[in-house]
């Protein structure tokens, strides 16, 4: 981490090649808002998977990555990976300490004694997991009010991510993900390794009685556009609307709503991320369910056999849309046809 800092250098820790040649930047002050408020929409990365985090570090990764929606376990994980190859002794050569990077000016700001041995170091593997915690929520927030008010765009984690690195000066100054090389293969580098540590197992689902396919998100949502002829809200022309909407927040599981195998997973103009399940014949007819506007990748690949209930992906804003809601879809014959009646909402 450089928080701002510089360095023209890249070293080796741990095993891991952690990349800190960095431009200096002007910093723009974090907000010291508590990490426990929602920061907003864009994360990504849930439950860990088992053995892939040191045991020793397991309870201070699912802890630090529940302060926040945005930040979850599997990106702490991923980026103490990418800072220090999990090597609670690293020291880069500009003087970034411990598991998590951190610079000696940044600590004091957010290191606490978390692990209650009467000090806060940044060599106490829960003191930096907690503060890159604390820390790595607090610059969501930040980005995220750049973003309200028109200073920034992008996906929150990826600009929360870039501004650890590069500070928050540089996310304010460039209006998004800042130009330096370093830094965009910084986040990509985090990105690349969050489904090394993911876990995206749920419970197993179940359709309710009466039913053919179960809601694709949890609870009851409700539904803020229905099946039918509508004014499109981006193209302002009137046409069907071929799915369901339901309101949901950015980061919300987007479920399988039966068993089936992904036939689609990606990017779709228009729909954004998408993912396309077949659950072959139904009642004498072949059909499909469709789940769009995710906020990143999908949770699935081609050719993956799903189980009802199983998280496929996150709710999102992606593609022609307006506002994080899940757009639900149900194709019968190749068809579109109203999702309500397979759920059992008429």
């Amino acid at each position: 981490m450089s928080n701002g800092g510089g360095s023209t250098m890249t070293w080796v820790v741990g095993g891991c090649l952690a990349a800190v040649m960095l431009p200096v930047v002007m910093m723009v002050g974090v907000s010291g808002a508590s990490s426990e408020e929602d920061p907003g929409p864009g994360g990504a990365g849930g439950g860990l998977k088992d053995g892939s985090v040191p045991q020793s570090y397991v309870p201070w990764v699912l802890k630090a990555g529940a302060m926040c929606d945005v930040i979850k376990p599997a990106v702490i994980a991923a980026q103490i990976e990418a800072e220090s190859g999990w090597n609670p002794n690293a020291r880069s050569p500009v003087g970034a300490e411990g598991l998590s990077q951190f610079m000696p000016g940044t600590w004091p700001n957010w290191g606490k004694d978390d692990d209650g041995n009467g000090r806060a170091s940044p060599y106490d593997p829960g003191d930096a997991i907690m503060a890159q915690g604390r820390y790595d929520c607090a610059l969501a927030k930040t980005v995220e009010g750049y973003k309200n008010r028109g200073e920034a765009s992008g996906e929150t984690l990826d600009l929360a991510l870039a501004a650890y690195n590069a500070g928050p000066g540089a996310i304010h100054q460039y209006h998004g993900m800042p130009p330096y090389t370093e830094t965009r293969n910084y986040v990509a580098r985090i990105k690349s390794l969050i489904p090394k540590y993911e876990s995206v197992d749920d419970p197993p689902g179940s359709i309710p009685a009466g039913r053919e396919l179960a809601m694709p998100l949890s609870g009851n949502p409700r539904v803020t556009s229905p099946f039918g002829m509508r004014m499109h809200p981006i193209l302002h022309v009137y046409k069907l609307h071929t799915g369901i909407d339901f309101a949901a927040a950015a980061g919300t599981p987007f479920k399988a709503a039966r068993d089936g195998v992904v036939t689609f997973a990606g990017w779709s103009n228009g729909y954004g991320n998408r993912v396309v399940i077949s659950h072959g014949t139904i009642n004498g007819d072949q059909i499909s369910t469709t789940y769009n506007h995710m906020r990143s990748r999908p949770f699935v690949n081609v050719g993956d056999h799903v189980r009802v209930g199983q998280r496929v992906g996150e709710v999102g804003s992606t593609g022609y849309s307006t506002g994080p809601h899940a757009h639900f879809e149900v194709m019968q014959n190749g068809k579109y046809v109203d999702p309500a009646p397979w759920l059992g909402l008429k």
